[in-house]
């Protein structure tokens, strides 16, 4: 734009309005529901072609000066009267189409996720989707999720902080941060460990201490889904072992998908290693809890009495009893490595609250 002359690039949006502007100021009348709409629909088109909105206010301006109504009935006030209704209507068009391009690209950049972590579209299209944010699937990538307290939306101040945080530290590194079920999940390259650590210390102080799990850094789109399942075990295997370590690595906790792996071979362990334990005055937990923690404590009988609130007579009295009721001492370290098995097996099998 230069001079009192709009450019033909913004001139076709302006269509009309020197016409409204002189026939409202004429009359001082407001501008009629058509005339409101058509305003309405110039900037819906505007906002499509993507063209900035501050432009289009200074081309209608020098419109409005290169058309200035005139006549004696025709005032400064009602001439700016009739332009800013025109102006309002205007930008509220504008608006309009942007909140609705901004549903469309949530819209797909949600349905883009979905279809990663769940490996539901075609992995070359997948692959062609993903440049757009970043991520090139023919590579390796890892993917950490944490969950605290509430459920996240993507719109939530939490995941913002998180972002904000990444992209301060790390700037664009193909990062992909997005909520999935309440829980934050970021995706970044394989090889790019740091990335993963910082996030997890970033989400584990805006959700207030929650839990952050990192799966294993894998090859392509299938891979993406596979760290991701890794992620969501390793959260479910803390919940279910009462582990409370603030972040989980999936290669760390390998071996109990081995463990749970063939259910009955397990579930026949817990029973004959466990089994007995049932005939205690006051059921098998007390004497489960008290294996617990002395595994837990690394097999020293003070700490392990201290975590149960017992003195350590009354804690190598329950150790006594176990050894009576199973045949399996505890102490003894082959008999140690059956009872601690087992004791796994029935913090995940929920025994004894299950039968089998």
């Amino acid at each position: 734009m230069t001079g009192q002359h709009v450019s033909e690039e913004y001139g076709k949006y302006l269509d009309g309005y020197a016409g409204i502007l002189a026939d409202a100021s004429a009359t001082g009348r407001r501008l009629t529901r058509e005339e409101l709409d058509s305003r309405r629909a110039l900037g819906e088109k505007a906002a499509e072609a993507g063209l900035g909105l501050r432009a289009l206010v200074a081309a209608h301006m020098t419109e409005a000066r290169a058309n200035w109504p005139t006549g004696n009935r025709v005032s400064v006030d009602s001439v700016l009267a009739a332009a800013a209704q025109a102006m309002d209507a205007f930008a509220e068009g504008y608006e309009r189409a942007q909140r609705h391009a901004v549903r469309q690209e949530e819209a797909a950049r949600r349905e883009f996720i979905d279809d990663l972590l769940y490996g539901r579209s075609d992995l070359g299209r997948l692959a062609q989707r993903a440049e757009r944010y970043g991520l090139r699937l023919s590579y390796e990538h890892a993917v950490a999720v944490a969950r605290g307290t509430t459920a996240y939306d993507e719109g939530d101040p939490a995941p913002r902080e998180v972002e904000r945080a990444l992209i301060s530290r790390f700037g664009d590194r193909s990062i992909l941060l997005t909520t999935k079920d309440g829980r934050l999940v970021c995706i970044a390259p394989g090889d790019q460990d740091e990335v993963l650590a910082y996030f997890a210390k970033q989400a584990f102080a805006v959700t207030g201490g929650g839990q952050v799990a990192i799966g294993r850094p894998q090859p392509g789109a299938a891979g993406v889904v596979h760290s991701y399942e890794e992620a969501l075990n390793a959260l479910e295997l803390a919940e279910r072992l009462e582990l409370d370590e603030p972040v989980l690595r999936a290669a760390d906790l390998l071996v109990y998908p081995v463990l749970t792996r063939d259910r009955q071979a397990m579930a026949d362990l817990v029973h004959s290693a466990l089994g007995p334990l049932r005939q205690a005055r006051g059921g098998a937990q007390p004497l489960l809890d008290t294996l617990t923690a002395y595994f837990d404590s690394g097999c020293v009988s003070a700490e392990a009495a201290r975590r149960l609130s017992l003195s350590v007579r009354a804690f190598t009295y329950r150790l006594e009893r176990i050894h009576k009721l199973t045949g399996a001492d505890p102490s003894d370290p082959v008999h140690r490595y059956t009872l601690q098995t087992a004791v796994i097996g029935a913090r995940l099998l929920d025994w004894p609250g299950e039968s089998f």
